[in-house]
């Protein structure tokens, strides 16, 4: 008889609803989906999570998580941070799905403590480093913080037409065009 192991359980269902999650969003999630990939059932997601709203804000949670300590935040050094931003997206896709996912399907509501918490750190240091004159006031710290990330995640969401069409050269060509264009925009 096999001993059951609740924290694989937990894991193997989590991984399997961040595919899930970055595949098709909340609305066309599917549970069964899960389940049958994490090797669990629909009853034992819901007894560790609830339901697919509060899995998407644990999966969404951790993978926001996740990129924030992989993407450090350097008010001083923001084509760095751009470039940091570019290239964990581009080898990390399904975060950068996850986000747009949680964008388009969140647009409203209380948010999240891990979002709240990274926009507000990131909005004050942008507006310490505009008053202490080592950043320029052209533009408020949410417009600026709303144009780096911006370009920083556009080439990995752009239409394939588009991608498919343009001169634009490779991934290395693309994070020196995005690490620029900051450079200019600060």
């Amino acid at each position: 008889m096999a001993v059951r192991d609740p924290e694989d359980s937990r894991r193997r269902i989590l991984a399997a609803a961040t595919a899930e999650f970055a595949n098709y969003g909340i609305a066309g999630a599917r549970m069964d989906r899960v389940a049958e990939r994490a090797a669990s059932s629909k009853e034992r997601i819901y007894a560790y999570f609830g339901n697919k709203d509060r899995l998407f804000d644990i999966v969404f949670t951790a993978s926001a998580q996740q990129t924030l300590e992989s993407v450090r935040f350097d008010a001083a050094d923001l084509p760095g941070y751009a470039g940091r931003m570019f290239d964990y997206f581009a080898e990390h896709p399904h975060a950068q799905r996850l986000t747009m996912w949680y964008r388009l399907e969140r647009p409203h509501g209380p948010g999240l403590a891990v979002v709240h918490a990274a926009n507000h750190d990131r909005l004050a240091a942008l507006a310490a480093a505009q008053a202490e004159g080592r950043l320029s006031p052209d533009f408020t710290p949410a417009e600026l913080l709303t144009l780096i990330q911006s370009m920083a995640a556009s080439w990995n969401s752009l239409n394939p037409e588009f991608a498919a069409s343009a001169e634009m050269g490779g991934q290395p060509d693309r994070r020196t065009a995005v690490v620029r264009a900051v450079a200019r925009l600060v």
